[in-house]
Order: C-alpha cells, then sequence, then structure tokens
C-alpha cells in the first residue's frame, strides 16, 4: 500500500520540498569550510550575483510553460479537467512560492555549480564536465513516476533538460540563467498542470486526466525548443567562443 498517496497533496509536497533547505548548510560547507572558496565561486564568475538575469530567465520560461499549457487544454479539452479549489490553491501557491526556487537553486548549486567545476578540474575538460553532469541529473529522474507512465523515451527530455542548463552555465559563466529557468519550470508546472502519475501530484489549476503516453512535445521541447532557447540568451547577453567554453580544454 502507497502510504504517500494518503498524504493531503501540500503537506506531502511540504515535506518533499523541506529537503531542499537541509541541503543548503550542507552544500555551504562544504564549498566554504572543505573547499576554503567563496560560496560565489559556485553561483558565478561575475563580481556579484546578476538577479536581472535569474529574473528575465524565469519570466521567458514562465511564459513558455504556461503558453504550452494553455494550447494544450484549447487543443485537448476533453484531457484536461478543471481542479481549481480555492483554498487548496493558496495554501499550494505559498508552498511552492516559498520552497521550490530554493529547491531547485539547491539543485543548481550542486549540479551546474558544484559538480561542474569539481568534474572540470578533475579530468580537465568542460566537454566531460558537460556529459557527466548532464547524465547523472538526468538519470536521477529514472524514478520519477513520469517513466514508469510513460517509458524511458521520457529520458530524452530529462536529459537534454540537465544539457540546456548545462550549456546555458558554461555559455554565460554563472548560474543565473539557470536558476530562472528551473525554477519558472518546476513553479509553473506545479500551479498549472498535475495528474496521477506525475512526481508533483498537487492542487493544481487543471489536472490531465488523459492516459498517460508520450506526445510529439515531449521530443520538440529538447531538440527544438532549447536550442531555441539557447539562441535568444546567446544573442542577449552576446554569448562568443562556444567552442572555447563547451569543448576545450581548461588548462
Amino acid at each position: 500500500m502507497d502510504i504517500i498517496k494518503y498524504i493531503p497533496s501540500n503537506l506531502r509536497l511540504f515535506l518533499i520540498l523541506l529537503a531542499s533547505l537541509i541541503t543548503v548548510p550542507g552544500i555551504w560547507l562544504v564549498v566554504v569550510k572543505l573547499h576554503e572558496l567563496s560560496f560565489k565561486s559556485i553561483v558565478t564568475k561575475r563580481k556579484k550575483v546578476d538577479y536581472n538575469r535569474i529574473i528575465f530567465s524565469f519570466l521567458l520560461w514562465g511564459l513558455i510553460v504556461t503558453s504550452f499549457v494553455i494550447i494544450g487544454y484549447f487543443i485537448s479539452p476533453e484531457n484536461y479537467e478543471f481542479n481549481f479549489k480555492l483554498k487548496e490553491f493558496l495554501i499550494l501557491s505559498v508552498i511552492a512560492i516559498l520552497l521550490i526556487p530554493v529547491q531547485t537553486t539547491v539543485e543548481e548549486l550542486v549540479f551546474r555549480g558544484y559538480l561542474m567545476q569539481g568534474f572540470g578540474g578533475l579530468f580537465n575538460s568542460r566537454l566531460l564536465a558537460l556529459f557527466l553532469t548532464s547524465i547523472i541529473f538526468g538519470g536521477l529522474h529514472l524514478i520519477n513516476p513520469e517513466v514508469e507512465a510513460l517509458g524511458y523515451w521520457i529520458m530524452v527530455q530529462y536529459l537534454g533538460y540537465g544539457f540546456v542548463l548545462g550549456i546555458m552555465t558554461l555559455m554565460d559563466d554563472g548560474l543565473e540563467l539557470a536558476i530562472g529557468f528551473h525554477a519558472a519550470n518546476n513553479l509553473f508546472i506545479v500551479l498549472l498542470l498535475t495528474s496521477s502519475w506525475t512526481v508533483f501530484e498537487t492542487d493544481s489549476i487543471l489536472r490531465d486526466i488523459s492516459d498517460p503516453t508520450l506526445t510529439p512535445l515531449n521530443f520538440i521541447i529538447p531538440l527544438i525548443i532549447y536550442p531555441i532557447l539557447l539562441y535568444v540568451f546567446a544573442r542577449k547577453y552576446s554569448w562568443k567562443d562556444w567552442y572555447g567554453k563547451l569543448v576545450s580544454r581548461i588548462n
């Protein structure tokens, strides 16, 4: 019997996200005390964290995610039911807005911050660091219920997710864009859409009641949308020397 299913969804989400708060001091101790580095060193190469980058990435990807949900609803309304309950949604919103950015930022600090630099230094290779962090990040999603429901082809999307976050981190010399992107992805999905077979089953506005199946969108996002997103960032922030930042040896 799956006892977790009997825990109210908002409490369940809170407990899942609570682990991120506990992780933050651990990351600080490892970086600052064990390695004797500044905490900022795993966040950005800039003199200070660029919050405008975080906000831009958050708003851009949040708009895209919202657009996909709205388009999906209008194309196939029979696949959705209105799930909105004011009290539960307000509680969900407070939990999600306060804790999801913490959870996603912790993941960025660990994967694109600490491990990216660690693998880069260990193997003297930016490309290998990108591949390892992306594969490990994507591989951890194997335990998600979406994989059981949709099959292993959904890993294309998870691996693409890891690679796009890694590429924007290396090209932009910092985690800011990845932090904003990751927070928007999880936050908007949690608030807008849920189903019985997703890792975050919440009191969101809509519920997907269709049978779980892969759609072209699961491949369009990593293979088309992500490259377009990188192009937008590259134009806005004048990224140069793609080979040097992604492929060349560190020393």
